[in-house]
């Protein structure tokens, strides 16, 4: 007996009749929140570049997000529905913890070089 695929996206919100039909679904959700990345990545409104949230700008935090939000989507939703639970896991959590990671050093980092440059012996060179 063939596996049957689950044609729902957004945890059975939306249900589709064929797999040709998710895979439109698929792209248009991507397209979506593609399209927000790069109109705020145009407009850069003023109130999400003037403001921080743990020593980022907002609309960093926002394409952070929406980036994340992505990359779990096609993932978990869309590539690997139809394993088991702790192989999804496994997919997804690795990575995850890996981007937070990366975050966090990046954080820390550039505030210690920053720190360097403002307060420092070395002079702006650049």
């Amino acid at each position: 007996m063939a596996h049957a695929h689950k044609l729902e996206i957004f945890r059975g919100l939306l249900k589709f009749k064929s797999n040709t039909q998710k895979i439109w679904g698929v792209l248009v959700f991507l397209t979506i929140v593609t399209a927000i990345e790069v109109a705020l990545g145009i407009a850069k409104p003023d109130a999400l570049t003037g403001s921080t949230i743990l020593g980022m700008k907002v609309l960093n935090w926002i394409f952070i997000i929406l980036t994340l939000v992505k990359a779990y989507y096609i993932a978990w939703d869309f590539m690997h529905r139809d394993e088991k639970r702790s192989l999804r896991r496994a997919i997804i959590w690795t990575p995850i913890f890996l981007v937070l990671y990366l975050v966090f050093i990046l954080l820390v980092e550039a505030n210690y070089i920053y720190n360097v440059f403002k307060d420092g012996f070395v002079t702006w060179n650049f």
